[in-house]
């Protein structure tokens, strides 16, 4: 199989980063390539054409490459449920809960390495190039006898390996060694080195660069600088402290809060894009006075979350609160005025717990689960008759109780959403709500007009959206060894 795989030192090290770029070069060379990770650990979902779920970074990997996203492209995906464990994805249709034990002994070495090797052969079939994505770090000793997601996945599609390091974090030539030294004889698939988040003055680092491959005897095939203008959508837990600060002179200021459970944060993480936008989370020592508007996103624990910002606070702050406020799938269901589990889908059977009252709806939670990407026509005044596109993921159906709200969409002949008429109050079940450029538009100059600041012309952000593939795709070019990475993909190793 021709391909790559990028392994990291740590969590966050910049494995999906460096992946989707160099998914974007080979598109760029005119490769059909596939992106592909056998097992990812996400709440943030991505939904693919058919109504599947795979990992965030899977789906951005694919736009990058200019493919359609697809279920084998993530056969595994874990979504954790509470602290020990996670609803297991495969092939993107929810197969069970596991605790984390039973995971790996139960299900990687049967019906996960199975499902990782079936992905592998589609893959082959229908792409010239597989480039694979890690996770955490190879050198996880305590569960490398069962790992599917590193050096195992890097042996069974036979590729070599390209080991990233963070050296934003400190101490990245300790983690090289340590991980090289860790690996044990999975080292020799280690072809290339690459540090990433590198901030200074480059020609600083040709000592250090020498030094490590001197030592290791493994080529350094890029130094990847620091970067800010390169806006490409996250997704692990870690990378959910973002905060986008505008550089405008009059500007609308947003709020997020900060659920433990939270999931699927790129609903927000579009607002990035709006110049006069500025986006931070909202804790139990946040004033709520600054903001002109709140979202609360959506959860794998409704119940859960919800208990937890009654008990540092939040929710009366919520209720009190003077600006707009969304919720967004859990968030919306929060923002009701009762949460009933009589399953124990969400929390425990028989357990009944009332919402922030925001709105006046009544949830059940229920064990089917919707989810698939839908169309949708707006019906509330300010949505009327825009189209939008979204995606669903609960378990759950809500009802409003009385006819103070409106529903904001029709999907097909079903209503979703509710808002007051003056929008100060509004959720729905749609995620990526707000990607949708006519109806974000909308949304955000209610709110600059109500501030009495100046309105704003639509952001096309799918335009945006390729325009920082491409770049990425440049920048990574001058900084990688590209033909040092192509003669690896191509079986024939470069020299140093």
């Amino acid at each position: 199989m021709k391909g790559i795989m990028i392994q990291g030192c740590s969590s966050d090290a910049g494995k999906s980063y460096v992946a989707t770029a160099i998914c974007r070069i080979l598109k760029d060379m005119g490769y059909k390539v596939s992106p592909f990770k056998s097992q990812n650990m996400s709440n943030n979902s991505y939904v693919t054409w058919d109504g599947g779920e795979i990992g965030r970074a899977q789906g951005v990997q694919a736009e990058a490459a200019g493919v359609r996203a697809e279920t084998y492209m993530n056969p595994i995906l874990l979504k954790p449920q509470k602290d020990s464990g996670s609803e297991i994805v495969l092939f993107g249709e929810v197969f069970k809960t596991l605790s984390g034990k039973d995971y790996h002994d139960d299900f990687t070495m049967t019906d996960g390495i199975a499902a990782v090797r079936k992905g592998l052969k589609i893959i082959e079939d229908q792409y010239d190039v597989i480039v694979i994505e890690g996770a955490g770090s190879p050198a996880e000793v305590n569960l490398n006898y069962k790992e599917i997601v590193n050096m195992r996945i890097a042996e069974e599609a036979d590729v070599p390996v390209l080991l990233v390091v963070d050296i934003n974090r400190g101490g990245s030539f300790a983690s090289i060694v340590g991980t090289l030294e860790l690996v044990g004889k999975d080292r020799e698939r280690v072809k290339g080195l690459i540090f990433n988040q590198f901030r200074g003055d480059l020609s600083l680092f040709e000592d250090g660069v020498k030094w490590i491959e001197e030592y290791t005897g493994i080529k350094v095939v890029g130094v990847l600088p620091y970067l800010r203008d390169v806006h490409i959508e996250g997704e692990d837990s870690l990378s959910i402290n973002f905060q986008h600060t505008s550089g405008a002179k009059e500007t609308l200021d947003i709020g997020i809060v900060r659920l433990p459970y939270i999931s699927n944060h790129t609903d927000m993480e579009i607002f990035q894009y709006e110049a006069d936008v500025n986006i931070r989370f909202i804790d139990e020592f946040t004033s709520l006075d600054k903001f002109d508007a709140i979202i609360i996103p959506g959860t794998k624990s409704t119940i859960g979350d919800l208990e937890y910002i009654e008990g540092i606070g939040l929710a009366e702050k919520l209720k009190t609160f003077n600006g707009y406020i969304f919720g967004i799938c859990g968030g919306y269901q929060i923002m009701g005025e009762d949460l009933i589990d009589e399953e124990g889908i969400d929390f425990k059977p028989g357990y009944r717990k009332q919402g922030l009252g925001l709105l006046p709806l009544s949830t059940h939670f229920q064990r089917q689960k919707e989810v698939g990407q839908v169309n949708a026509r707006g019906i509330h005044p300010l949505a009327q008759d825009l189209e939008v596109t979204g995606y669903e993921i609960h378990l759950g159906r809500t009802e409003k109780k009385n006819d103070t709200v409106s529903p904001l969409w029709m999907i097909g002949d079903r209503p979703d959403g509710a808002a007051t008429a003056d929008m100060k109050r509004a959720g729905s079940y749609l995620h990526n709500v707000f990607h949708n450029d006519n109806f974000r538009t909308a949304w955000l100059n209610m709110i600059r007009r109500h501030k009495g600041i100046p309105q704003r012309e639509m952001v096309d952000t799918m335009a945006y959206k390729e325009a920082q593939y491409t770049k990425l795709g440049n920048y990574a070019r001058e900084y990688l060894d590209v033909d040092y990475i192509m003669s690896l993909i191509n079986g024939k190793e470069g020299e140093k």
